[in-house]
């Protein structure tokens, strides 16, 4: 068996039950325990799994939307003033579904701009605003995370084009890689940087390295990363080698 083979299969593994050991993969891939541990030790370069004592495990779900927008509200609100000052009048900006957006929305109120969006907390935020225009994708509701996905979506998206994506992510691993928990929502962030001009990543120090077990994007496909001054140094530096404009704020910044 391919090596890729068994990486697919150790991953469909770990997605089914949360956990697996190192002797029952072998069993279930016909393969040498060292063999598995070398497999294990890949997916978990590659940000994909945890390894622990005796085999892997997948990382936890991210927190649903209400409990996540309470987290790191000054940090998240420095790094939204600093992206909203990038936005010029008449402009397209595509916002995604992360919580950091969604602060980023609040600082756009009264702006003549264009805004795409799948994030329902966005939609609810500038609905009243009548200088914004506002597209809502559509999609099925993601109710957890407050959120329109799917083909719909995708769809809807490879018919528009905007000057700006501003996206977020449960994590930046150290080689600059953009990851995210949910297999699911990952295509219709895809489809967001193929649309968007320029591609910002919105994400305070502690995605740095955050969660995630699937690749939203390599580094070379971002343009910006507007972050906080505590970001992880290595990270950062991985992502300038790779043409990305980082910039760090104070989290005493405010909208």
């Amino acid at each position: 068996m391919l090596a890729e083979q068994r990486h697919q299969l150790i991953l469909r593994a770990l997605r089914s039950g949360g956990t697996v050991t190192v002797t029952d993969l072998a069993e279930q891939l016909e393969a040498s325990a060292a063999t598995v541990r070398r497999d294990l030790l890949k997916l978990e370069e590659d940000g994909l799994l945890t390894r622990v004592h005796g085999g892997a495990v997948v990382e936890d779900r991210p927190a649903p939307f209400a409990e996540a927008a309470e987290e790191q509200v000054p940090e998240k609100d420095a790094i939204a003033a600093r992206a909203a000052e990038l936005i010029e009048d008449g402009q397209s900006v595509i916002l995604d579904s992360g919580t950091t957006v969604h602060r980023l929305a609040r600082a756009l109120h009264g702006r003549r701009i264009t805004v795409i969006t799948n994030n329902l907390g966005v939609y609810e935020e500038l609905l009243p605003d009548e200088s914004v225009e506002l597209m809502l994708l559509g999609g099925m509701v993601v109710r957890e995370s407050r959120m329109l996905d799917g083909f719909m979506a995708e769809d809807n998206l490879r018919q528009v084009h905007a000057d700006w994506l501003f996206m977020g992510a449960c994590g930046v691993r150290p080689g600059g890689q953009v990851m995210d928990t949910t297999v699911a929502e990952v295509p219709a962030r895809r489809a967001m940087i193929s649309a968007g001009d320029k591609v910002v990543l919105l994400a305070d120090a502690t995605k740095f390295p955050g969660t995630g077990m699937v690749k939203i994007c390599d580094p070379g496909e971002l343009d910006l990363v507007i972050t906080t001054t505590s970001a992880h140094d290595a990270t950062c530096t991985a992502l300038e080698e790779a043409g990305v404009r980082v910039e760090r704020v104070d989290a005493d910044r405010r909208p």
